[in-house]
């Protein structure tokens, strides 16, 4: 029977091309698949699951590179979706709680600190005045703030707030303020990690030198391989872990004084930076993984 999985995006593009490839070269045909094109129907099989280009037949597994936006509504069925086929022994990788968990910088931060892994003092509030009281706080022990938005990726919505400024306005925020104690790694020589964790190991990192103290590759930062340190390796481990992601992008700061932290967990991350700068090809190590750890066992047990 022909081996089949499902690599769930809205845009293949780059990344998708790729992992296309991985799969076939492990012997699975690879299927494109837009969760808003996938919906419950409980009158058509056992399961329920309708996934266009399957049937009535599930897929072997489900690569998640993408989750789109929508209504709440919208969001949470496309997560629903995952979380059955999990449930119906479908291997989703990564699953939808690790994704949830890893989108959610709330809830990212809550996990790491609670597993251990330094990350900076961050705040969570819904009002301007308890924002502001953050900042008046933190400013007045030397320290500026960051305000980032809960929901979002590529350093967009990033403000520095310093003394002498006010928090602005939380409707840019969607009415959740995410504040989180800056991390200067050297004023003009704006850089930090991304260490990509692959089935809980550092499989390759980079080094991000950023225009101005964002360093997204997005916002014109200069990537550079690097090999990391076998502390910031295990940072970055950890940090997967605690959040239960399969592979992940690990951002880390580290700071003047050379001690780390753990700025984000990424679930979702895109790897075409790390890639050019990196001579392992990063779709084959996820495909290998995927198939090796969470695939092959099912289909063994399967015979």
């Amino acid at each position: 029977m022909l081996r089949r999985v499902a690599i769930v995006t809205d845009g293949p593009g780059w990344h998708g091309c790729r992992l296309v490839r991985a799969f076939r070269a492990r012997g699975f045909e690879a299927v494109y698949v837009r969760l808003r094109d996938c919906r419950f129907d409980l009158s058509c099989s056992w399961h329920g699951i309708v996934m266009p280009g399957f049937g009535q037949r599930l897929p072997d597994g489900v690569f998640v590179k993408s989750v789109p936006g929508g209504t709440l509504e919208q969001v949470v069925l496309r997560l629903d979706i995952l979380h059955a086929l999990r449930e119906v022994g479908v291997p989703v990788y990564n699953d939808a709680r690790a994704i949830e968990r890893t989108v959610d910088k709330a809830m990212t931060s809550f996990l790491l600190r609670r597993a251990g892994v330094p990350t900076p003092p961050t705040w969570v509030v819904e009002t301007r005045d308890k924002a502001r009281a953050v900042l008046l706080k933190e400013t007045a022990a030397g320290h500026r703030v960051v305000i980032k938005p809960l929901f979002g990726s590529q350093g967009s919505g990033l403000r520095l707030l310093s003394a002498g400024m006010d928090v602005p306005d939380l409707a840019q925020y969607q009415g959740v303020a995410y504040l989180q104690r800056y991390i200067d790694s050297g004023e003009g020589r704006w850089h930090d990690y991304r260490v990509f964790v692959i089935g809980g190991s550092a499989a390759a990192a980079m080094r991000r030198w950023g225009v101005c103290w964002i360093s997204n590759a997005a916002r014109g930062a200069r990537c550079e391989a690097v090999e990391p340190t076998p502390a910031l390796a295990q940072l970055a481990c950890d940090a997967a872990r605690a959040v239960g992601a399969d592979y992940a992008g690990v951002d880390i700061v580290v700071d003047r004084q050379g001690d780390a932290y753990v700025i984000e967990v990424n679930g979702m991350p895109a790897w075409r930076s790390l890639q050019s700068v990196t001579r392992i090809n990063l779709a084959r190590c996820l495909v290998e993984d995927f198939v090796s750890r969470c695939v092959a066992p099912r289909l063994e047990a399967a015979c």
